[in-house]
């Protein structure tokens, strides 16, 4: 490959020559403004049609063969890109190849609620924050005020749609202090689908958010909990936090919550509680109703699997006979109970990753097939060698059999991947599996953003009998390169990008070569740049 791109350099010089003095006989006084204003127009206009945007792009790209930066790299020398990777060091990365959990390693992500929309899965998490190298002081909960946001068809990929603001002076429920273990479903109100996003503002009142769109932006539209201290019915319920959300069959949602043991009763705290929302999901409809949860913690999950609900939970480290926080579980023929107990189906991530912690977690039933998401301190200890606090999101399958769940196993391998990522249709840079060092800029559509030596990996590309040339949406500041490779970071180079500086996303493309089959892909940054989408030609 190397001397392959070695005689593209040879070919562009020579046809810099040929356009060097057909420029000169033409206008030999504003040759370079104009071959300059070309690459400027070019790098406004990449998506427009035609021949002009053909021929601007052709004068920037001769225009640059010889244009040399402050390392005396020339643009379109992709030996000289080859030199400056060579001896490149990569940022560490905290997830093996090998696997898929945590689900994502450049944020702390806890409390997973999760929703299923349009064969995609989406995660609302608490943020515990990002996962810097540097060792943090230990995890302050009462300054969570956000909620991140991912999402993934195929449960490897996911796609970092970036933090809500929720709670405190900045956030869209300003009157709320925190934002602790979100829930979310969807409904179609008046012909229009919606959204709705409840959170726990601390341990003293559940609050809701709407939007339009399952990653926002999103509103408040009560300015107040929907469900306060002062609720009629959760008398006894001391920690008013933790909501779970159905909606059924026929369109009724149904609220869950509460937690907490009250002195000498651990064996029936009575400090669970359920409610029939409104019609409208932002208000509730009915009499509060208590759930009798035995041993029971806290963390409410809700589902409902053919014509019966499973009311899921945190038990509470009394030492019961259940377990001291393992996930338990009853069945009801009514959304509201009465429930019988039945067993439990996962237990502490201590007993799986040697970080024994509170247990939070949340079932779905995705491609006819159930799955537990839960949290651990797994990376929080890799990361800075002592557990601090700070929770990743993990997911793997639950087991089923005739109507009942079995025993899930927390594992680092996670689940297979669902389907593989369409080489040829756009993907959001910020749907990744794997990396090192990456950060992200926005909400909802997020764009990925790497320094030096920072890199991210796709898992499982289809790249059918072949890709030639591979085509990047991006940004710089200043002209860089991104190395494109597979099955690792530091794998065999498919593609050099050469991305000039601009404060604009514009559309850079390189020739690929060895992209072919199913692969995984990795972009790694010889300097900061910011990618929004790629897809391969």
């Amino acid at each position: 490959m190397r001397g392959a791109y070695r005689g593209m350099k040879k070919l562009y010089k020579v046809l810099a020559v040929l356009l060097s003095c057909l420029l000169c006989a033409c206008a030999s006084n504003k040759a370079g403004a104009d071959i300059n204003k070309a690459a400027g127009d070019n790098s406004s206009s990449q998506a427009s049609d035609g021949d002009s945007t053909e021929v601007s792009a052709q004068a920037e790209s001769l225009a640059n063969t010889n244009k040399e930066d402050e390392n005396n790299m020339t643009v379109t020398d992709v030996s000289k890109a080859e030199e400056l990777f060579e001896n490149l060091e990569l940022t560490k990365g905290y997830k093996d190849i090998t696997d898929h959990n945590p689900c994502m390693t450049q944020r702390f992500s806890a409390d997973p609620g999760v929703m299923v929309y349009n064969d995609r899965v989406y995660v609302y998490a608490t943020n515990d924050g990002m996962a810097m190298d540097n060792k943090p002081s230990k995890n302050e909960y009462g300054n969570i005020r956000t909620i991140n946001m991912m999402s993934s068809k195929d449960l490897v990929n996911w796609e970092d749609h970036g933090a809500i603001m929720v709670a405190g002076g900045s956030g869209v429920a300003s009157w709320a202090g925190n934002s602790w273990a979100p829930c979310a479903c969807h409904k179609v109100i008046d012909g229009k689908e919606k959204f709705f996003l409840y959170f726990a503002n601390s341990g003293n009142g559940i609050g809701v958010l709407t939007a339009d769109s399952p990653t926002g932006p999103w509103e408040d539209p009560l300015g107040q909990a929907l469900v306060p201290r002062d609720t009629p019915g959760i008398e006894g319920v001391i920690w008013l936090f933790d909501p779970a959300v159905l909606v059924d069959d026929d369109g009724t949602g149904y609220l869950y919550f509460g937690g907490g043991v009250p002195e000498g009763k651990a064996e029936a705290p009575e400090s669970f509680r359920a409610v029939k929302l409104a019609d409208d999901m932002i208000h509730l409809d009915g009499e509060v109703v208590k759930i009798d949860v035995p041993w029971g913690f806290e963390d409410s999950g809700i589902n409902k699997i053919g014509d019966t609900y499973y009311y899921s939970y945190c038990t509470n480290w009394s030492g019961g006979p259940y377990g001291n926080a393992r996930i338990g579980y009853m069945t009801s023929k009514s959304p509201l109970g009465p429930f019988t107990y039945q067993g439990t189906c996962f237990n502490n991530p201590g007993d799986f990753f040697g970080t024994t912690g509170n247990n939070h977690h949340t079932i779905i039933t995705f491609n006819d097939q159930q799955y537990i998401f839960y949290h651990a301190e797994y990376l929080n200890k890799k990361m800075y060698g002592e557990m601090l606090g700070y929770r990743t999101t993990h997911v793997d399958k639950l087991p089923m059999e005739d109507g009942l769940f079995g025993d899930a196993k927390g594992t680092l391998e996670g689940v297979e991947q669902l389907c593989s990522v369409d080489a040829y249709s756009i993907s959001r840079a910020s749907a990744l599996a794997w990396q090192g060092g990456a950060s992200f800029e926005g909400s909802g559509d997020t764009l990925l953003k790497l320094s030096k030596g920072d890199w991210a990996g796709v898992s499982g590309v289809d790249f059918g009998s072949g890709a030639t040339a591979i085509k990047l949406t991006v940004k710089a500041p200043e002209d860089t390169w991104i190395r494109v490779t597979t099955e690792s970071a530091d794998g065999e180079a498919v593609a050099y990008v050469f991305v000039p500086s601009s404060s604009d996303l514009i559309e850079v493309t390189a020739e690929a070569s060895g992209l072919e089959g199913v692969q995984n892909l990795f972009f790694t940054a010889a300097g900061d740049v910011s990618i929004d989408s790629w897809v391969c030609e």
